[in-house]
């Protein structure tokens, strides 16, 4: 005869039965979860909105790229300015930690990047003459350089020769079709995207069948070939696997670009030679000290460089560069620099970033507007000119739309929009503080002055460059519109997470003893 559980003794029963349950999976609600602690709810809780928080994840350096740990240098001219420019002023400023590429871009990167172009957007001929470089740079009214015309860019023997006759554009571009193929890839392999979507897009998917970053995070719908993982730790609402990426999923790169001037600078230095270094994992507090300005990228001795006790290395050169008028590379059985035209991107001793050839080869675009004045003009954290601020572009249905690249379309913020805000008034800051009074300089482009709002900063010296340019704090300007058999380019990454990079602390943590507090008297 089964006995008959009174009301009172029924609800102890559930009530100990979801206490066991609860104790075997850490809470009333299931497992342990994290909790905010603004509103005492769980995160990745499905009972509670199953709102997703990712673990704290510093951005990794995409291909190719390599950590630069930040901080204050003097950037301008560590020489004397013989050119007689007064366009680098010293002056101090800080840069924050960030990625750059290891080597400039080849040509067989660039290859990479036409050969997606052709497959894609097959039947657009536009898109491809657009992005090709100008390979007539190699042309001189008194020298016989028609191989190099025919062949540089293109024959096997200088596939890792850096890219040169490329525009300020054509590398602005490139670096948004590298963020896209990095993250379409890691989509993929994580299953939010099919694993043939990359093949279907290379059969001439053209602009509505290219993946796109900023198309993805805004309008996913637009993309075409999206997956579901069945196993993802990003959940939907209703606990099931998402679709979708977030940034804040920390799962997407945070896009290449070409590196301010700044950071280029102080990259090119590698002042790592007198403080700790962060390549050797010494975590230990530097001294902050900066007693010698080198006048090139090449430090006192980090790397090995002029090994004094044996000879090995002494005298010979550091750099691709042009030692005199008619004197590229030295004479036959004792070659200097062992390169008649641009080398190999990884010839010579990396700097103590390991980065190479940031003294020589070719100068190198950055992101910057030239402007002869920007020393004095500019902030003294993460110094940059250039902004022109634009939103995303909405037609008249409320809906994005996209360019013939397969990009969001984006449109210029209105001078209106931005009349009451404290930071800035226009959306157009390019000339922002030339130098004048009134802040309103209109540079008279041809007529009396070469310098335009098109006018963007080159770096570092060339293969047919002397000495004098090689210095990092050289700077020189050069048509965006234009290309040259000197100037080729690398890109880099914002980082952000702890300045020294990941592992390490953010801030001064100190120990967990309390400090004696001070004694009243």
């Amino acid at each position: 005869m089964q006995k008959i559980i009174s009301g009172k003794n029924l609800m102890l029963v559930v009530i100990a039965a979801l206490s066991l349950s609860a104790c075997k999976n850490g809470g009333l609600f299931g497992k342990k979860k994290g909790k905010s602690d603004v509103t005492g709810w769980n995160y990745d809780d499905k009972n509670m909105g199953n709102f997703h928080v990712a673990k704290v994840k510093y951005p990794k350096a995409g291909p190719g790229l390599v950590f630069v740990q930040g901080g204050s240098f003097v950037m301008g001219a560590k020489d004397e300015d013989v050119m007689g420019d007064w366009n680098n002023v010293p002056r101090r400023i800080t840069v924050p930690s960030f990625f750059i590429d290891e080597t400039e871009v080849a040509n067989v990167h660039y290859r990479e990047y036409l050969y997606w172009l052709d497959n894609t957007f097959s039947g657009d001929t536009n898109i491809i003459y657009k992005a090709l470089p100008d390979t007539l740079v190699w042309r001189e009214e008194l020298a016989y350089n028609e191989p190099y015309v025919e062949y540089y860019f293109r024959y096997p023997s200088y596939n890792y020769y850096p890219v040169v006759g490329v525009k300020w554009q054509q590398a602005h571009d490139f670096c948004i079709w590298r963020t896209d193929r990095v993250n379409e890839l890691t989509l993929m392999k994580q299953g939010f995207l099919k694993k043939d979507a990359a093949k279907r897009e290379m059969k001439g998917g053209g602009a509505d069948g290219s993946f796109n970053t900023e198309t993805y995070l805004l309008n996913p719908e637009m993309i075409q070939g999206r997956g579901k993982p069945k196993k993802s730790d990003l959940k939907d609402i209703n606990g099931k696997p998402r679709s979708i990426v977030k940034m804040e999923d920390g799962v997407l790169n945070m896009g290449y670009r070409l590196p301010t001037e700044a950071e280029w600078e102080y990259a090119a230095y590698g002042l790592l030679d007198q403080n700790p270094n962060p390549r050797l994992k010494e975590k230990k507090s530097g001294e902050e000290l900066r007693s010698n300005q080198q006048i090139y990228s090449w430090s006192k001795n980090p790397n090995g460089l002029r090994d004094n006790r044996r000879g090995s290395w002494q005298g010979k050169f550091l750099a691709n560069f042009k030692r005199g008028s008619g004197d590229n590379m030295g004479i036959a059985g004792g070659l200097n620099d062992r390169a008649a035209i641009p080398g190999n991107v990884k010839s010579f001793y990396p700097n103590a970033f390991n980065l190479y050839n940031m003294s020589g080869n070719v100068s190198e675009w950055v992101g910057d507007v030239y402007r002869p004045m920007t020393s004095t003009d500019g902030q003294d954290f993460n110094y940059f000119r250039g902004n022109k601020f634009q939103k995303y572009y909405k037609n008249s249905a409320g809906e994005y739309e996209r360019d013939s690249m397969g990009r969001l379309k984006k449109a210029d913020i209105s001078d209106e929009e931005v009349k009451n805000r404290a930071n800035y008034q226009k959306n157009n800051v390019i000339n922002y503080l030339d130098g004048d009074s009134s802040s309103q300089v209109f540079y008279g482009y041809g007529v009396t002055s070469l310098i335009s709002d098109r006018s963007r900063v080159i770096k570092g010296g060339s293969w047919n460059d002397m000495a004098f340019w090689l210095s990092p704090g050289a700077r020189r300007f050069m048509d965006e519109d234009q290309g040259a058999s000197t100037v080729g380019f690398r890109c880099a990454q914002t980082y952000l997470g702890p300045p020294e990079g990941p592992g390490f602390k953010e801030g001064n943590i100190f120990g967990t003893k309390k400090q004696n507090p001070r004694k009243k008297k």
